[in-house]
């Protein structure tokens, strides 16, 4: 694990993702769409329906808005065709960079993610350029305050986590995404604050970023991020506690 990366560049970005959750939860209901027609409504024989839940309810959605997106893809009620994929890219410095894509429409969404790419100094690139430097796991940030450290690696390490890193004021658990959902109810179970939770890509080696090509960075992930058809965006770079303090000072 390298360092505080993880939780810097998650913690920028939640900020944004709180001002706007009608517009991830509007995501979050394609991907909760997408799972239950592929895989069926029930979350129990169905993992990917499993998680999509788990990071609905990471985000505060409610429990009418998720049925009403399980009921669209079992074909309970109409609704539209997403097709999923992946584009890989490159910020400055070498930054390299995934997004997941739910579009209903690829000729739409294709030029105008290579367009945010190019407007923040980035390149699109072919696909599985990336890919290998990033490993699919579930992340979970927690808050230390009113955790016993042993208590929450016994329960961490029952439900199904690999890994616990202690970061300063937080925790990081990592576990494989068919354990996100049973580590993230065992956590609400136990009462443990979760900061985020999600499923997404760590990378294996992170790129180190000064104050400048931090901002630049920030900014097409950002913009990555706001764009309605990118459910989720990772990317491989490091911001110490003392640039991004730096940043946010400016």
């Amino acid at each position: 694990m390298a360092g505080h990366s993880k939780w810097a560049n998650i913690k920028h970005r939640k900020s944004a993702v709180d001002a706007k959750r009608s517009k991830i939860w509007s995501k979050l209901s394609k991907a909760i769409i997408v799972a239950a027609k592929m895989g069926g409504p029930d979350p129990d024989g169905n993992s990917r329906l499993r998680n999509a839940i788990a990071d609905a309810k990471a985000v505060s959605m409610p429990k009418d808005n998720i049925q009403r997106a399980i009921k669209k893809g079992s074909g309970e009620s109409d609704g539209d065709n997403y097709e999923e994929f992946v584009y890989e890219g490159y910020g400055i410095d070498g930054v390299a960079v995934m997004c997941d894509i739910l579009t209903d429409n690829r000729n739409r969404t294709a030029p105008e993610v290579k367009k945010l790419f190019e407007n923040h100094g980035g390149k699109l690139g072919t696909t599985g350029c990336v890919a290998f430097m990033f490993d699919r796991k579930g992340l979970l940030i927690l808050e230390k305050e009113g955790i016993d450290e042993e208590q929450l690696m016994e329960v961490a390490m029952d439900a199904g986590a690999e890994d616990i890193a202690d970061e300063g004021e937080h925790f990081e658990v990592i576990c494989p995404p068919d354990s996100f959902s049973d580590v993230t109810d065992a956590f609400e179970k136990a009462e443990f604050k979760c900061v985020s939770a999600q499923v997404t890509r760590i990378p294996q080696n992170t790129v180190d970023l000064d104050a400048a090509a931090a901002q630049k960075v920030l900014r097409l992930v950002d913009a990555l991020d706001d764009h309605d058809d990118v459910q989720k965006v990772s990317a491989n770079f490091n911001i110490s506690d003392e640039v991004m303090a730096q940043i946010n000072t400016e």
